[in-house]
């Protein structure tokens, strides 16, 4: 029997994926919102497309800042655009 892939939804175009292809971002406990890279930081976590164009449709829409319940930072959009160019550039 094959191993189940999880797919989790992404909050900007809201399509279904596998969960390693999408990129995590997490709210810890303490509020902190950061890019979780290992997928297993504790925390509400929201998902995204590793793609420009669900990116700029996740910031236009305030779709992070909705999932989490907390306002995003200019660093964390700049994180996750370096993420998006390294994995669409190897």
């Amino acid at each position: 029997m094959p191993k189940k892939i999880p797919q989790r939804m992404c909050v900007a175009c809201r399509q279904p994926q596998d969960k390693r292809q999408l990129l995590r971002v997490v709210r810890s406990p303490q509020g902190q919102v950061s890019l979780d890279l290992s997928g297993k930081a504790s925390g509400r976590g929201a998902y995204i497309c590793d793609s420009d164009a669900c990116l700029q449709k996740a910031r236009k829409s305030r779709a992070l800042e909705r999932v989490l319940q907390v306002k995003t930072e200019d660093t964390l959009w700049q994180q996750l655009q370096e993420e998006i160019s390294s994995r669409n550039n190897p």
